[in-house]
């Protein structure tokens, strides 16, 4: 006898013979001989009778129809039947109005979900088709129906939900020093290990865009400036030898001669092996140039994913100090000064500078020129961003100046965020590591469903207990998410399963890459803190020191339920000071429609990202960094701290120097500056003037701003989401 029901969402229900007569009564109306009583309770009672203890709709309905079928009313069967389907149709009719918009490249929040991604072109669109039917497989049949009804009910996100039946990993930072060394293969090529700067620089792009198709998230490579600083010397060493065939003349005591720098000098002046020494760095230095220029021209145009998107990419650097990492940092910082093409700025990599004292920052730091020609790139460029070294959650204890593998111990930052180093199965380190998968928690609405509670502390209390609630729900989630993807085979990865994951290298082609990727980290995101303070307090933190109190001691909770879900469940969890972009606006829309408008919380069209201070709040940058600092040490699975800044900063470096100074000043982990830079869409001619309406250069008044999203740039905000336009428009200068 039926006893439950497991509905299409995955509830589970009550069985109501009601219910099915119901149905039948509608099938048998629509006949010429109408209803027939008798025949309508025989047939509920044998269903009821024959079922299953517990049965799908599809299975209930599957009967409904078998018994129509054998009775005398062979037409309410007929009716019955396309009723059924017609009820089916009308299900899909959402997939197929979501279809019908990719098709017509329509610009909605569906398809500018991700402002990196190109859905109005053919693989766009065709990646956009997948991802849309997949997610509704993974809500039926691989979430638990806890985890579903949290994510319908808008409690949680989970992140990349369709790329989940793939198994794939989130970012991986790359050690590129093992390819290198000793090529790779991946599909059908081979690449060989590299002699020279320009194939170093190539294999360095082949590897980002090989992982890539390999992973949902982005690839970043920890230390530029090492990895690729031996293939200068031997490119050196190379020009000394043309010199020696041309001159006919040995001079292979220069091949390992002291150089303090590369730069280029007159040769007027010189004689003998000085001459020749400088004229080997010239051209050196010139082929450096070039293949710097190379790889970020590269990064910019080679496609990933189908030819859909170009490659999330990010590169660490600034703290080789020998006189070949300077010289790979010096020009991959004028190259990106230059720009690419006609001088546009370039999107990729997002470029991250290493502060480090006594090293990378101060005066007297050996790549203290260097960090000021970085702020410099930065004030035009918007890149590089910068990670700290110094803060105190940023530091390693095997830590040694003089040690040339020190970049093993150095924190190492993915996209726009994203960090991991600390592990509990293996190496501090961020080399050969990455996030696993992330989901993010909706505090907004946990709070916001307490605001009838008059009593504050009460109100605080029980939003305290929802929260532990979701807590353990998104552990559970990201634990039955990682014992999916363990069951993955190393040959599903071919690139990320043999080179780049550590310990990778130990697994057979048909092994599960299980007893490797415990290394990773399982993120535990939120999003608007400030939102969620105004719902239990009235004030958000960047104007409340009783809001900011509150808002550190939620953030503290998590961090200790996170440490507490490591040593329960064996594995890495972090809190992530989520990225939110098309996430900030599907959560608001949604608390929206159930709570209505609220001021200062659903109001907007967004929530703010994680942790910050609102977009729209006026304040300075000092007191932005005072609220938000504290927020960074408890957010080890990535955070940053940003700043707007007003006007034209191509030539005020020193704007630059100076929030950079407010990291070092506050513990901040990581940051970025944004200031205004117009582009003309049709010429690719950039500058900073204020409110620029025509290019002064071919006329077109199709000017748009180059902006961060979340963290990246994007080439136009035309692929924004009207949520992300909505805080665009919000934006304030920090002054």
């Amino acid at each position: 006898m039926i006893q439950t029901v497991v509905k299409r969402d995955g509830r589970i229900v009550g069985y109501n013979e009601e219910k099915i007569k119901a149905a039948i009564r509608k099938a048998m109306l629509a006949t010429e001989l109408g209803e027939d009583e008798s025949l309508l309770g025989r047939i509920s009672d044998r269903i009821t009778a024959r079922g299953q203890e517990q049965m799908t709709v599809e299975q209930i309905q599957d009967m409904v129809e078998f018994e129509l079928m054998k009775s005398p009313r062979k037409e309410v069967a007929k009716r019955y039947i396309a009723y059924r389907d017609q009820r089916s149709i009308a299900r899909r009719a959402k997939t197929r109005d979501i279809f019908l918009e990719i098709i017509e490249a329509k610009s909605n929040d569906i398809t500018r979900e991700n402002a990196n991604m190109n859905t109005d072109s053919p693989a766009g669109m065709m990646m956009k088709f997948a991802s849309e039917t997949t997610k509704p497989f993974v809500d039926d049949y691989l979430l638990s129906p806890e985890a579903r009804e949290a994510t319908r009910n808008g409690y949680i996100h989970i992140h990349d939900k369709d790329y989940y039946p793939t198994k794939s990993l989130t970012c991986v930072q790359h050690p590129l020093d093992r390819i290198l060394k000793y090529g790779f293969t991946a599909g059908h090529g081979e690449s060989r290990p590299a002699k020279r700067i320009e194939t170093a620089s190539i294999i360095s792009c082949i590897s980002l865009e090989t992982a890539q198709n390999e992973m949902h998230g982005g690839q970043a490579i920890p230390a530029f400036d090492f990895y690729l600083a031996p293939f200068v010397r031997e490119s050196y060493i190379e020009e000394v030898k043309k010199i020696e065939n041309y001159e006919l003349k040995d001079f292979s005591h220069l091949y390992n001669a002291e150089i303090d720098d590369y730069i280029k000098k007159p040769l007027e002046g010189l004689e003998g092996d000085e001459k020749i020494k400088q004229h080997a760095i010239n051209l050196t230095v010139g082929r450096v140039h070039q293949a710097m220029e190379a790889f970020i021209h590269n990064m910019n145009t080679i496609h990933s994913r189908g030819g859909n998107q170009v490659v999330f990419s990010s590169i660490n650097y600034g703290t080789d100090t020998s006189a070949e990492g300077r010289c790979i940092i010096r020009e991959l910082l004028n190259s990106t000064y230059e720009g690419v093409g006609g001088g546009a700025t370039a999107i990729f990599p997002i470029q991250i500078w290493k502060k480090k004292r006594g090293v990378s920052y101060l005066p007297g730091d050996r790549n203290y020129d260097l960090y000021c020609l970085a702020c410099k790139v930065t004030a035009r460029r918007f890149f590089p961003n910068f990670v700290n070294l110094d803060a105190t959650f940023n530091q390693h204890e095997k830590w040694r100046e003089d040690d040339p593998l020190r970049y093993n111990y150095e924190v190492a930052t993915m996209g726009c965020r994203t960090r991991v180093f600390e592990n509990r199965f293996g190496e501090k380190t961020s080399i050969g590591r990455g996030n696993l998968s992330f989901t993010t928690i909706n505090i907004v609405r946990l709070a916001i469903e307490q605001m009838a509670v008059k009593d504050e502390n009460e109100r605080i209390e029980r939003f305290f207990k929802h929260l532990d609630e979701v807590l353990e729900i998104t552990a559970r989630q990201l634990c039955d998410r990682f014992d999916f993807q363990k069951t993955a085979l190393a040959k599903q990865f071919p690139l990320l399963m043999s080179r780049l994951w550590n310990g990778a290298n130990t697994l057979g082609p048909n092994e599960t890459i299980e007893p490797v990727i415990n290394q990773g980290t399982l993120g535990i995101g939120f999003i608007g803190l400030a939102e969620c303070l105004v719902a239990l307090t009235g004030q958000h933190h960047g104007e409340s020191e009783k809001a900011q109190a509150l808002g550190l001691r939620i953030v503290s909770h998590m961090r200790s339920r996170a440490n507490e879900f490591s040593e329960r469940y064996n594995h890495n969890f972090s809190v992530l000071a989520t990225p939110a972009e098309g996430l900030s606006g599907k959560f608001t829309a949604a608390d929206r429609k159930t709570f209505g408008v609220i001021p200062g919380i659903t109001d907007k069209q967004y929530y703010t990202n994680s942790n910050h201070v609102p977009v729209y709040y006026h304040c300075s940058p000092a007191h932005k960094a005072k609220i938000e600092a504290p927020y960074h040490e408890l957010t080890r699975g990535g955070h940053i701290f940003y700043v707007e800044i007003d006007g034209d900063a191509t030539h005020n470096p020193l704007a630059i120097a100076q929030i950079v100074d407010l990291m070092d000043k506050h513990n901040i982990g990581y940051c970025s500056v944004n200031h205004n830079r117009n582009r003309c869409m049709e010429c690719g001619y950039e500058d900073a003037s204020a409110d620029l309406e025509a290019c002064p250069k071919c006329n077109s008044k199709h000017i748009d701003r180059l902006q961060r999203i979340t963290g990246y740039l994007v080439g136009t905000t035309d692929r924004w989401n009207s949520a992300k336009l909505a805080e665009l428009h919000d934006r304030v200068v920090h002054k």
